[in-house]
């Protein structure tokens, strides 16, 4: 017989029936609805989710690539200057990019299944930076071989090609993984095709603006934000970021090896110590020694002694922006090693009209500062001088390293800006400087921007009745350039001579590059107007370099212009074709500055 807790077990649970009042057909269709809807909600907000990640991480690897691909041009610009360095780096970017888009799917086949191509981002691009070193640094000349014209295709072919290809490969990938836009609104197929790329590419040249290399930051900036806008250091920080976006993987350790050289041993690392250590070990053996350097706005500035010969230049990219001997001391200034820019200082020879008959009473404005040979020869006379330079690091260079006396009044700005302002506030059209010299050069090449009518036309308002104006220009006979140069200015200053800083080599057919001054007055018509007077032993400033150089000697005449291209007027919406002239200007200043200064010391920078 079972024990009364055994039954108990055994008897059946009746069911609790709810009150089946509430359950409807039309109840429990609005259930279903509401099931269905919230399942609807959540798989739409995963997928935005998941979209969202797709294509925040194809707009960094975007940015990522468009940083490197100005980083890649900065970082050549002082071996090969900035035009001839950017001649080709659009072409070798957009066949970089196409390529990368086009073969993602090849790419990937070549990987082991469910490798993700991206994982390789971070060892390339941390590559780069040595790979340019070993390709433009000073142990092995390859520059000198590569020459401007190709070098920096070479190069870029080699290194920033490859990044910016896998990075191309990687967002049609992911972009593939997300949802078509034409699924969305229905577009055709062929437009929902061409989309992605065509966003891509609109992307990539928006971050390429962004990302300009300025060179420089505020000075009030932190010292760690300015070194890594430094162009070596930006290339380790973009390596950085794309090992920061790509899934970790044992294969970035093959990354430090690359990233710790180039932070140690990359003599470019223009803000670190031990790198300029390793510049100037380097150069020892030449006989040359970098005493100060610096990345700013108008590109890599340095200060380069010879020791052996006694003299130091200040450069400019692939350029040289003046230089003086050590050997001689400053009495009452230094002794310039180049002419020209004591040719510069011959506007007080000439004869004027109502020109004011003493020095102390002249006012002097100076276009472009250098290492400041023509301003310290004004200053020296007691002539109040006025210096317009762009660059705040040009003209510190030119005070502690090369004499640039105080007493003068710098304006650190653009001179178009300055001259507007200028001519805005003048009450009168008689002009307020005595003299005017007009002397930049960078790059290879003039800013075109001051080169204009427009411009001149500025310092024609601003130069007084009795006053002498004086323009440098380095360029080739050879090409249109100088010629569009020299008739522009000449349609703002009738009476003008031109003068060579040396003489032309006769039977030469070649290139004739040659730095040369073009003295012009306000008033008059015919160049004969312009005569130099002979230099007293006040205006030689105790310099030997002045007593060679200061009256020009070496005229220029039309038929010395020897393009038979057709030259016209530059005026500010019309610079393309000076600009293209530049560049093969730019090809054969590369070509002189490396006979001036030995290779090596272009390239350890």
């Amino acid at each position: 017989m079972p024990s009364k807790k055994t039954a108990a077990r055994k008897e059946p649970k009746i069911p609790v029936i709810p009150d089946d009042s509430s359950f409807t057909p039309e109840s429990f269709e609005r259930e279903l609805k509401s099931l269905a809807a919230k399942a609807k909600e959540d798989t739409w907000a995963r997928a935005a989710r998941r979209e969202t990640l797709i294509y925040g991480r194809v707009v960094i690897f975007l940015t990522l690539a468009a940083a490197s691909a100005n980083a890649s041009l900065a970082t050549l610009s002082p071996v090969y200057g900035a035009i001839p360095a950017g001649l080709w780096h659009s072409v070798l970017v957009a066949s970089a990019l196409f390529t990368g888009w086009s073969s993602n799917l090849y790419l990937r086949r070549m990987l082991p299944s469910g490798t993700p191509l991206s994982i390789y981002l971070p060892l390339i691009a941390s590559y780069v930076p040595l790979s340019q070193f070993v390709l433009s640094n000073g142990y092995y000349s390859f520059s000198t071989g590569f020459g401007a014209r190709w070098g920096p295709v070479i190069v870029e072919a080699l290194t920033i090609f490859p990044l910016l290809a896998i990075t191309a490969a990687c967002v049609a990938t992911d972009l593939e993984a997300a949802t078509g836009v034409d699924e969305i609104v229905r577009l055709p197929r062929w437009v929902g095709d061409a989309l992605p790329g065509i966003g891509s590419w609109s992307v990539f040249r928006l971050a390429e603006g962004a990302t300009a290399f300025a060179g420089t930051v505020s000075s009030s900036a932190p010292a760690a934000l300015s070194w890594l806008s430094t162009r070596v250091a930006s290339q380790l920080a973009i390596a950085v970021g794309y090992g920061c976006v790509v899934r970790p993987t044992r294969i970035l350790i093959y990354a430090i090896y690359p990233f710790l050289n180039t932070l140690i041993l990359d003599p470019h690392l223009a803000s670190s110590s031990w790198a300029l250590n390793a510049a100037n070990r380097g150069l020892k053996p030449d006989g040359w020694v970098v005493l100060d350097r610096r990345e700013s706005i108008t590109g890599y500035v340095s200060v380069v002694e010879n020791l052996a010969q006694g003299f130091r230049v200040l450069r400019c990219d692939h350029s040289l922006l003046g230089g003086e001997w050590t050997r001689f001391p400053a009495n009452p200034v230094a002794e310039p090693i180049y002419g020209v820019f004591v040719m510069l200082e011959a506007v007080r020879l000439i004869d004027v009209p109502g020109k004011v008959e003493e020095d102390t009473d002249a006012k002097a404005l100076v276009v472009g500062l250098g290492i400041g040979t023509a301003p310290a020869a004004f200053v020296a006379h007691g002539i109040d001088t006025t210096v317009v330079e762009i660059d705040p690091a040009v003209h510190e260079f030119a005070s502690r390293y090369f004499h640039l006396p105080e007493n003068h009044t710098a304006v650190l700005e653009d001179a178009v800006g300055y001259t507007d302002k200028l001519v805005a506030e003048q009450s009168t059209e008689d002009g307020q400087f005595d003299y005017i010299v007009h002397d930049v050069f960078t790059g290879g090449a003039e800013p075109i921007s001051l080169f204009t009518l427009e411009f001149l036309q500025n310092l024609h308002s601003l130069l007084k009745p009795s006053g002498v104006i004086a323009i440098n220009y380095a360029g080739d006979f050879a090409l249109t350039p100088i010629k569009a140069v020299v008739l522009t200015i000449r349609s703002v200053f009738p009476a003008c001579r031109i003068f060579r800083e040396h003489p032309r080599e006769e039977g030469s057919t070649g290139a004739d590059f040659a730095n040369v001054v073009i003295f012009c007055t306000k008033n008059g018509e015919r160049g004969a107007d312009i005569k130099f007077r002979a230099p007293e032993k006040a205006d030689l400033l105790n310099s030997e370099t002045r007593k060679h150089f200061l009256v020009p000697k070496y005229e220029v005449v039309d038929t010395d212009f020897r393009s038979t291209d057709e030259a016209r007027v530059v005026r500010k919406n019309d610079t393309e074709q000076l600009a293209e002239w530049h560049a093969e200007s730019a090809l054969g200043h590369w070509a002189v500055m490396r006979r001036v200064v030995p290779a090596k010391v272009w390239e350890m920078w």
